[in-house]
């Protein structure tokens, strides 16, 4: 199987073939690409394989993963392609690269976001968490969507106090979703905009690292 998309691995500097690491899976938003969330996970490319993800539709210079109606309200058909065709390319890179199964991550910016909670929802414990940046859960999610448990799944959930995209109460209403179906959400609001500020970075970057059950470099 040959996957959908355009992707970028990083294996950590001493990696070692006879292990299986935590993998973390970038998602972009809307109109950008798969290097600008590199910057986002440099400090785990020490201890975490990293998949960063490049959407498949043209978006400007940059790229999308699906096209909306208007804002908050995806094609639905592209919507449900691209979570078709990123549930395989999950599974495409744990049976090529070194993953441990039982770590995978997803970190989403923004559309990105949109897909990482997506992800989760239908995947269940099939991913260990997600790190879900200034996004939301889509209601036809909720309601037409196959859910399954994510009882056990942790979730970081973190959004802008001044997000002119998508306001905060949407951040409120997506932390209130997610811990209405796991405890293990952790809820962050930021004095930003529509981006991820370096206090946002470090405190999931830690988060990643403790659920995970690794030790941080110099800490």
């Amino acid at each position: 199987m040959q996957p959908s998309y355009v992707y970028e691995i990083h294996m950590p500097p001493d990696f070692d073939p006879k292990k299986n690491y935590p993998a973390i899976f970038t998602l972009h938003g809307k109109g950008s690409n798969e290097k600008n969330m590199l910057s986002l996970v440099e400090p785990l490319l020490h201890d975490f394989i990293i998949i960063a993800i490049r959407g498949d539709l043209r978006l400007g210079t940059g790229f999308q993963y699906y096209e909306l109606k208007s804002l908050g309200n995806p094609i639905r058909e592209l919507f449900d392609k691209a979570i078709q065709q990123l549930e395989d390319m999950i599974r495409y890179a744990t049976d090529k690269y070194p993953i441990d199964p039982l770590r995978r991550y997803l970190l989403g910016f923004s559309q990105g976001a949109i897909l990482s909670v997506t992800l989760a929802l239908i995947m269940g414990e099939q991913i260990k968490g997600i790190v879900a940046l200034n996004g939301y859960v889509p209601d036809f999610v909720k309601t037409e969507y196959p859910l399954q448990s994510i009882q056990n799944v942790s979730v970081f959930v973190s959004h802008g106090e001044y997000d002119s995209v998508f306001p905060i109460r949407i951040g409120k209403e997506t932390a209130a979703y997610m811990q209405s179906r796991t405890p293990h959400v952790t809820f962050h609001t930021y004095p930003t905009d529509h981006g991820v500020s370096q206090e946002n970075q470090s405190d999931f970057v830690n988060w990643l690292y403790e659920d995970a059950g690794l030790r941080q470099e110099g800490k």
